[in-house]
């Protein structure tokens, strides 16, 4: 039998709620350690690591906006610090988007998410690898986002920095293979969580909407985020050894 998770932590960027703490709750559940990040909400936070040690593993919680490399660079030090190595690091933080068209996109909106989802992803990718180097091997994943195998609309300001994120990860996988290091990403569909909720709450993913979305998919539900925290974990685990440069959709099969 293979060890699902070496020795140490996976560090998770995002892992306060949502998808995010779905990932670091499965990764505990193997065994491992877990580091995960917040913005702002502290308490949400601290709850989750709460939840997460009754699991019998170390939580540690770590501020960090990832628009800014200073607290990336913190988040990743201070990670290291507390698990010593770090065999994974999952990216699942994400700017809370708007749901404009293309032609209505100001430049604020645009700035916002290419300096956090994509300059800030960038940052992570940079700051682990000397990290993962010294360890002679990790693994990076991403979650990405479905609307890269088909283009729904209003969607441009989630699916266009996780287009370059790809690139990133394949780049990644590409050249620091030889360093025992992998990356690979999840796209996720439609996820009854976070940005999900705040948009059905908001009434932009009304009935009409989801009927409508519903209409394309293979399996005729939306998914729960322990969905997409199976495939994070399998990527960030030893199960995966032989996987990079991959991106698997969990999707219900909307880019089918």
């Amino acid at each position: 039998m293979i060890k699902e998770f070496d020795q140490g932590g996976s560090l998770i960027f995002g892992g306060s709620g949502g998808i995010g703490a779905a990932i670091a709750t499965r990764i505990a559940e193997g065994g491992s350690d877990v580091a995960i990040t917040y913005r702002g909400n502290r308490k949400r936070a601290e709850e989750t690591a709460a939840q997460i040690e009754k699991l019998g593993v170390k939580c540690t919680v770590h501020q960090v906006d990832i628009a800014k490399r200073n607290e990336i660079d913190a988040a990743i030090a201070g990670a290291v610090e507390a698990h010593g190595r770090l065999h994974s690091v999952v990216v699942a933080a994400g700017s809370d988007i708007k749901q404009p068209f293309l032609a209505d996109v100001t430049d604020e909106q645009w700035d916002e998410v290419i300096n956090g989802d994509l300059n800030g992803f960038f940052r992570i990718v940079k700051g682990i690898i000397p990290h993962f180097r010294a360890h002679k091997g990790g693994s990076l994943v991403h979650i990405s986002s479905a609307g890269l195998g088909r283009t729904p609309p209003k969607d441009v300001l989630s699916v266009a920095p996780k287009a370059a994120n790809e690139a990133l990860v394949k780049y990644l996988a590409k050249e620091e293979g030889l360093h025992g290091i992998r990356a690979n990403s999840v796209a996720v569909g439609v996820i009854e969580t976070g940005i999900f909720k705040r948009l059905e709450a908001e009434g932009v993913f009304n009935d009409a909407w989801k009927e409508a979305v519903l209409s394309m998919l293979p399996i005729k539900h939306f998914g729960k985020p322990e969905d997409i925290a199976e495939a994070a974990a399998y990527f960030a685990s030893n199960r995966s050894r032989y996987v990079t440069g991959q991106l698997l959709f969990v999707d219900g099969g909307y880019a089918v």
